[in-house]
């Protein structure tokens, strides 16, 4: 009897330890965010743990039931799926997959253990189900930022530039051809200055938009930045030749973007094309040769296509050579100052003299003005170049002024950067008060570069200097954007005819009559004509004739070091 009682306790014992491992077991089923289907290979027995019911609104009580999930994933996971759940089934092709449901936004992961025994029999089969969405959805995010642009949807760069690598290489084997196309949107600052950024972003979104039309297998495109795209293309030929997508671009363009907000935008493209194997043997060097051309485009005139050839990167590699040397320039102040005179044309009496900048390099060669200028206008360096002509050029003059007496004006050149600096004006002032000058005797010639961007802010300087009775010159007329007819607008006091113009004055009657035209105008609202680049005597005489006020040029004097106008200083007194 008491070895009776012993047993039925010693039972009870287990099965409450049964249970208690049972309810453990359970709890850490349901509160692991899985769902469980169990099956026994020796039984047949099936069971399912953990939140089931939170994830399917249907029950497996035996191995049939398992079609069930077959219903609910999309098709294409149906067999893979298939062969995972099969429940019988001891080898696995794969013991983990993850499907998409049929609300195309569920994601569930399949996961199988099979357990064998000592002789290699199974004995159970775990699968494992567990919601992945979440992961799903942040891992697609972050595979998108890896390889797409968030603004326009094409390809980010990064990408963009492992793809064309892939075409290289190809093409390599290949013996083929792959050609860059490196646009930019023109004057696209301006859109972004005058409209707002809103605006910009979305005249770029609706370009890449377009430009993702071409996309296929053998084009790819990318968003570089700001407005700048690029189009690698391999074996470019027929509808997938340059020419061919330049002349859609254009046309697409042509028709302008209607925004949002209703506004309509029309935009003009430069284009620089590069091509493996003859510019560049990688992805970067293609990209970054594609790149130089389109600036070629872009100083050519704009909304252009221009392909690469040596010369264009031989110039632009001397154009960086002397970019890097002009900032040890800027910062030994290595330059010099030449001068060259200006003479009234009635009595060849000396007027003034032209500032003019020069810089020998550290190896003795002369750079012109004409190369290094437009370079130093670009990286920002004609801000501190300027300052030393307007300070050295007018410490100069106080010294002639002061040894000589002679009455001059002193022309000095100012870039349209310097001139819509704030403090340009108070700037000026500060030199002219240090070397006690009048500013009545100094003319600043500006370019019509000046006029373009803000001209109620430029004639509103412009009265300023002449407050304070500084000259104002107009350099170079004729050879840009200005006009005769809103000079009537401009409170100058010269005009500059250009030399384009006094070169064929004599022989060519359009030159003649032009440049009569300009003279005449001018004297009539009161502005003194300046004749640049007269070389011979016939243009003076003939300048001289028909009205115009200062000659300047070779005929007269060539640039000269200061010694050289002291001279001429001495020989007038």
């Amino acid at each position: 009897m008491e070895e009776m009682r012993y047993q039925i306790d010693l039972l009870k014992a287990m099965n409450q330890k049964l249970s208690d491992a049972e309810r453990m077991y359970r709890l850490i089923c349901d509160t692991s965010n899985n769902a469980f289907l169990y099956y026994s290979f020796r039984t047949g027995q099936v069971r399912t743990l953990g939140v089931w019911d939170r994830l399917f609104d249907f029950h497996i009580r035996d191995g049939k039931d398992v079609v069930k999930f077959y219903d609910i994933v999309d098709d294409k996971y149906v067999l893979p799926l298939r062969d995972t759940l099969y429940i019988e089934k001891q080898k696995l092709l794969s013991d983990s997959i993850q499907c998409r449901l049929k609300d195309s936004k569920t994601w569930l992961e399949f996961e199988t253990d099979v357990c064998y025994d000592e002789n290699g029999a199974p004995t159970d089969k775990i699968i494992r189900i567990k919601d992945v969405t979440k992961f799903k959805v942040q891992n697609e995010e972050l595979t998108y930022m890896a390889y797409y642009d968030s603004l326009t949807g094409l390809y980010n760069r990064n990408y963009f530039v492992r793809i064309l690598g892939d075409f290289v290489r190809r093409a390599k084997e290949e013996k083929a051809i792959v050609s860059v196309m490196f646009l930019d949107l023109d004057d696209f600052r301006k859109i972004n200055d005058s409209l707002g950024i809103l605006i910009g972003d979305e005249l770029v979104q609706q370009v890449g938009q377009f430009l993702g039309t071409f996309r296929d297998e053998q084009i790819s495109i990318c968003h570089m930045n700001s407005d700048i795209y690029c189009i690698a293309i391999y074996d470019p030929c027929g509808d997938r030749s340059v020419e061919h997508i330049h002349q859609v671009i254009r046309k697409r363009v042509k028709e302008g973007f209607r925004l949002s907000s209703g506004q309509e935008l029309k935009v003009t493209v430069s284009i620089g094309v590069a091509e493996y194997p003859e510019a560049a043997q990688n992805a970067l060097e293609l990209i970054n040769c594609a790149e130089i051309v389109m600036f070629k485009a872009k100083n050519s005139g704009k909304d252009m296509i221009k392909y690469f050839n040596a010369p264009i990167l031989n110039e632009f590699l001397q154009s960086v050579a002397i970019e890097n040397k002009l900032k040890d320039a800027v910062y030994n102040e290595n330059f010099v100052l030449h001068f060259q005179p200006q003479y009234y044309a009635d009595t060849r009496r000396l007027r003034g003299v032209e500032a003019l900048i020069r810089w020998r390099d550290e190896s003795g060669k002369m750079i012109s003005p004409v190369v290094f200028i437009p370079i130093a206008e670009k990286n920002g360096t004609i801000v501190p170049i300027g300052n030393w002509v307007i300070e050295e050029s007018v410490r100069i003059f106080a010294e002639w002024k002061r040894k000589y007496g002679y009455p001059l004006i002193l022309s000095i050149n100012i870039s349209a950067i310097q001139y819509k600096r704030e403090d340009f004006v108070n700037q000026i002032l500060g030199i002219l008060n240090k070397y006690g000058i009048s500013p009545g005797e100094i003319e600043l010639e500006i370019t019509e570069s000046v006029l373009i961007d803000d001209l109620s802010e430029v004639k509103d300087k412009l009265h300023l200097l002449q407050e304070y009775g500084i000259r104002v010159s107009l350099d170079d007329f004729g050879t840009g954007f200005s006009s005769l007819a809103y000079l009537k607008g401009l409170p100058i006091d010269t005009l500059k005819i250009d030399k384009s113009f006094i070169d064929s004055v004599v022989e060519d009657d359009s030159s003649r009559i032009i440049t009569e035209s300009m003279i005449s105008m001018v004297g009539k609202l009161g502005f003194e004509t300046v004749a640049e680049g007269v070389e011979n005597q016939e243009q003076y005489d003939y300048l001289k004739n028909i009205g115009c006020d200062v000659i300047q040029g070779y005929l007269l004097g060539h640039p000269m070091p200061a010694e050289g106008i002291e001279e001429l200083l001495i020989h007038l007194l």
